[in-house]
């Protein structure tokens, strides 16, 4: 990743300074913040790609896109991710069925 321009570490160190915030990283954590915010298609971006890197669940990411599972479902749809679901094995199917049967 490339260095922080001098400007912004400037304008860094100066905010921390100020009072504002008691560390640059709290700065970097609140601008990130404003800038998700600020841009709706970034959180789905992230979220898909957290997704797909099985970062997070589907519900983790509908959350993180700011909307429900099935609003999320069809995104990835129309981006063409492929959902994988985790099968449970055979036996233990069984072994529940025959518990209610």
């Amino acid at each position: 990743m490339e260095a922080i321009s001098t400007d912004i570490d400037r304008k860094l160190k100066a905010l921390v300074r100020s009072g504002y915030y008691s560390s640059e990283l709290e700065v970097i954590k609140d601008a990130i913040s404003s800038l998700f915010r600020e841009n709706s298609q970034l959180k789905i971006s992230t979220a898909i790609e957290l997704y797909k890197k099985g970062e997070v669940s589907l519900s983790k990411a509908a959350e993180i896109a700011g909307m429900t599972i099935i609003e999320f479902k069809d995104i990835l749809g129309r981006k063409g991710v492929i959902r994988e679901i985790e099968a449970r094995p055979t036996a233990e199917i069984d072994r529940k069925l025959r518990k209610y049967l």
